[in-house]
C-alpha cells in the first residue's frame, strides 16, 4: 500500500539511526512501513528488524523479509517483546508518534473532522474505550481537563458544560453530532484549527498515547545498547515536551537527579542541538511534515 503514508524526514530519521549493517532496531510506529523498508536497505544479511504497531490495518505492509519481525502491539510494552524475542540490547529505536495519514483517511475510523462517521478515533480497534464514550459518559471536569491539557483548548470549561448539557438531549455518536452541538463555541475564522484540538484531546485520551509515551521512553533507556540511537519524531507540543524533557533530564518534570559525586543521573545525551525540523521543500509536498520536530539521542 504505498499511498497509506507518506514517511516524514525518513532521510534525517534514517541517519539519525547511525544504522550497522549487522545491529538490531527496533521500529516502534510501523504503519505503511516506509521507514522500515529504508532500514531493512540499510542492514547486512545479519542484521536485525523488530517493528511494532497496534493497528490490524498496518499488517498489511509487512515486507517479507528474513530479518524482519513483526509484533502486534502498542509500543508501551516494548521492553516485554524486545525480550520475549531475545532482541536485548538493541542498537536503534525510532518512533514517529500520531496518526498516519491512511488513519486520518479511512472516514470510518472517526480521526478527520472531514468526514462524518461514528466518533471512534481507536487506534487499536480491539480496545474497549471510544471517543464516543468519552464526550457521553465522561463527567464535566474530566472533559475540562482532557480539553484543557490535551487539547490545549482557551475555553475548554465552557467546552466541557456544553457537551455535558447537549448529550442530555440526545447521545452524541458521530462527528456531525458533536461539531452541532458545539458549533457556537468554535471562534469564527478558525473552525479547522479549533475542531483539530478538540480532536487531539479525544485521540490522545482515547488512545492513552502520553501514558504510552511515557511508558515507551523509560523503557527505551533500558532496552538500548550503550551507544544505541533514540530517533523520536512528533507531531505536538505535549509529546516534543515529553520526548525533550527525558532525553534532557531522564524524566519528564524536575530538575536531572545527581548521584553522590554529583554527575548527571540520566541516560541519555542529545546528539542533535534542539528539534530538527523539516525543509521548506518536504513541507511543500508533504504538509504533514510542517509540525513535526525530531529528536535524536544516544544511550550513555
Amino acid at each position: 500500500m504505498s499511498n497509506y503514508h507518506t514517511p516524514v524526514m525518513l532521510h534525517e530519521c534514517i541517519e539519525g539511526l547511525n544504522i550497522q549493517p549487522s545491529g538490531t532496531y527496533v521500529d516502534v510506529t510501523f504503519g505503511g512501513g516506509g521507514h522500515s523498508r529504508e532500514i531493512l536497505k540499510n542492514l547486512g544479511p545479519d542484521g536485525q528488524l523488530l517493528a511494532f504497531d497496534q493497528d490490524a490495518d498496518a499488517q498489511q505492509n509487512i515486507p517479507d523479509d528474513d530479518r524482519f519481525t513483526f509484533i502486534d502491539q502498542n509500543f508501551r510494552y516494548l521492553k516485554n517483546f524486545c525480550r520475549l524475542h531475545g532482541a536485548v540490547p538493541v542498537d536503534g529505536i525510532l518512533a514517529d508518534l500520531g496518526v498516519s495519514s491512511y488513519q486520518f483517511d479511512q472516514a470510518e475510523r472517526g480521526f478527520s473532522i472531514r468526514f462524518d462517521a461514528a466518533l471512534d478515533m481507536r487506534m487499536n480497534q480491539a480496545s474497549e474505550l471510544t471517543a464516543k464514550q468519552v464526550v457521553n459518559t465522561y463527567d464535566e471536569a474530566s472533559l475540562h481537563r482532557i480539553f484543557g491539557i490535551y487539547g490545549e483548548i482557551q475555553n475548554a470549561k465552557s467546552l466541557a458544560k456544553t457537551i455535558v448539557t447537549a448529550r442530555l438531549n440526545a447521545p452524541l455518536n458521530t462527528i456531525s453530532d458533536l461539531k452541532n452541538a458545539i458549533s457556537n463555541l468554535i471562534p469564527r475564522g478558525k473552525e479547522n484549527k479549533y475542531l483539530a484540538q478538540v480532536f487531539q484531546a479525544l485521540r490522545i485520551e482515547v488512545n492513552q498515547e502520553l501514558e504510552a509515551l511515557k511508558d515507551f521512553l523509560e523503557q527505551s533507556a533500558d532496552v538500548l545498547a550503550s551507544g544505541g540511537r533514540l530517533v523520536v519524531m512528533s507531531y505536538h507540543s505535549l509529546e516534543d515536551r515529553l520526548v525533550k524533557n527525558f532525553i534532557a533530564k531522564g524524566k519528564f518534570s524536575g530538575e536531572v537527579e545527581k548521584d553522590f559525586f554529583g554527575n548527571d543521573q540520566k541516560p541519555f545525551d542529545a546528539v542533535s542541538r534542539g528539534a530538527i525540523t523539516a525543509s521548506e521543500e518536504e513541507i511543500k509536498n508533504n504538509n504533514r511534515a510542517r509540525s513535526a520536530k525530531l529528536r535524536i539521542a544516544v544511550k550513555k
